[in-house]
């Protein structure tokens, strides 16, 4: 049987020698009784010990996973912890007792066999740190409060930077064919509930992972990954720093798809949820009234709905998104263009009077609406996106008065100029329009036009 094909019921029938470990000064005398009270033990009885003495019994395994390599040894204490923390989540707690000292590192271990080359290791070594760190009491206040020792913080957070990185890995090249990124979506979804989480995943670029799953699905399997996938989208969009990322992943038109299709309420509420928040930040009104959402929405609230969350959550998004109707202008418009990465030669674009009257708008939020701009010169494969971003790069230099500076300052001189050899012509033009611009003052540039 292969290290993927393992099961827990099937490691813990093994026996191991945990005498010769004590010889080997690996585990205790202490450590040994221990084991030996619980290992092979019916389920009421280890429950009974570990409430008797969990803190115990968890320094043991802790320090068996760090001490000893043996692979069948770590299988089957990564087994027995595992099938400890099914049965009563609680447990985790046991991890962050006062008694363990600054020393006992109860996270590393595991950290450690997340690399290892073996499946089952790697997703029970997944799983348990998921547990430890979510039942990780105050979180969020030690990442705020002054008087929490910041080596503890500074620690954690490696946790948490390390823990992402693999999921993102697995994302990107799973490790098991079929298990290793529902794995990875699972465990962020419970992850993303804390707050440092989010900023890290999406610093990192998850979200353009995470972004192709939110896909409409039937089978039952890939529906669970989608909704899961569609929660991690909902607790990301708590984020501000999520705006960006969106857009840039395209990730609002994929929960429209999804909500148009999925018969599944809880796939349905997490994705309305998530436009709840989203309905207020950025430009995602506008694009939601774009994408036809105000009619699915009158559709949905017609329907009769068990979980009271999302009736109240349709509401807050229909009444967002007629406010944006209401409000709509055509620099939102223009803005909702650009947040949906995907631009077209619409009028505004070549307006003279609309650069004029709106320039002053492209300063708001640190230059929000530019920078999105700038990001769809890296990430769009779409020609005609990028003939239409490097041209307005070039209208923002020429229009306004500090325009040069603050495109060298964002940058955007090396991604314009990488398309001035474009394969499509037009691309080519603009760009080299665009460069042309940056290069020139603005009084030589306008001969140009």
């Amino acid at each position: 049987m292969t290290d993927s094909e393992l099961t827990r019921e099937e490691v813990l029938k093994r026996d191991i020698p945990w005498e010769t470990y004590m010889t080997a000064k690996l585990i205790n005398s202490t450590g040994l009784q221990l084991l030996r009270r619980y290992d092979h033990r019916p389920a009421h009885v280890q429950s009974a010990l570990l409430e008797e003495n969990g803190v115990a019994y968890v320094r043991v395994f802790v320090g068996i996973l760090r001490d000893i390599s043996k692979q069948e040894t770590v299988e089957y204490m990564l087994a027995m912890v595992d099938e400890m923390l099914t049965a009563n989540p609680k447990r985790a707690r046991l991890f962050h007792d006062k008694s363990f000292q600054e020393n006992e590192d109860v996270y590393r271990p595991f950290i450690r066999l997340l690399s290892k080359k073996n499946w089952f290791i790697q997703e029970k070594s997944c799983k348990i740190l998921t547990l430890i760190i979510s039942a990780r009491q105050y979180e969020e206040i030690d990442s705020e409060d002054p008087s929490a020792p910041q080596k503890k913080v500074d620690s954690f957070n490696e946790v948490l930077r390390a823990v992402v990185d693999w999921l993102i890995s697995q994302m990107r090249s799973p490790a098991h064919p079929t298990r290793g990124i529902p794995t990875a979506v699972s465990s962020l979804a419970t992850l993303l509930r804390i707050t440092k989480v989010r900023a890290i995943f999406i610093k990192a670029d998850g979200t353009k992972l995470l972004a192709p799953l939110i896909t409409p699905a039937s089978n039952q399997q890939y529906i669970q990954l989608l909704y899961e996938a569609t929660l991690c989208i909902w607790l990301l969009s708590f984020h501000d720093g999520a705006v960006e990322a969106f857009s840039t992943a395209r990730v609002v038109p994929r929960l429209v798809d999804v909500v148009k299709s999925s018969t599944k309420e809880k796939v349905v509420r997490v994705a309305v949820m998530a436009f709840r928040n989203l309905a207020n930040k950025g430009n995602f009104a506008a694009e939601l009234v774009d994408l036809g959402m105000p009619k699915v929405v009158q559709s949905l609230k017609l329907q009769t709905w068990s979980d009271e969350d999302l009736s109240q959550a349709l509401d807050v998004v229909d009444a967002a998104l007629k406010d944006s109707i209401r409000k709509l202008s055509s620099f939102d418009k223009y803005k909702a263009e650009v947040f949906s990465g995907n631009l077209d030669w619409s009028p505004m674009h070549k307006d003279p009077v609309f650069w004029r009257e709106n320039i002053s708008k492209f300063e708001e939020n640190d230059f929000q609406v530019l920078r999105v701009l700038i990001t769809l010169l890296d990430n769009s494969r779409d020609p005609k996106t990028l003939a239409v971003a490097c041209h307005d790069i070039a209208q923002f230099i020429q229009i306004h008065p500090a325009g040069r500076g603050i495109i060298l300052d964002l940058k955007a001189k090396e991604r314009v100029m990488k398309h001035m050899s474009h394969p499509d012509p037009e691309v080519a033009k603009q760009a080299l329009l665009c460069v042309q611009k940056i290069l020139l003052s603005a009084k030589y540039a306008s001969y140009m036009q």
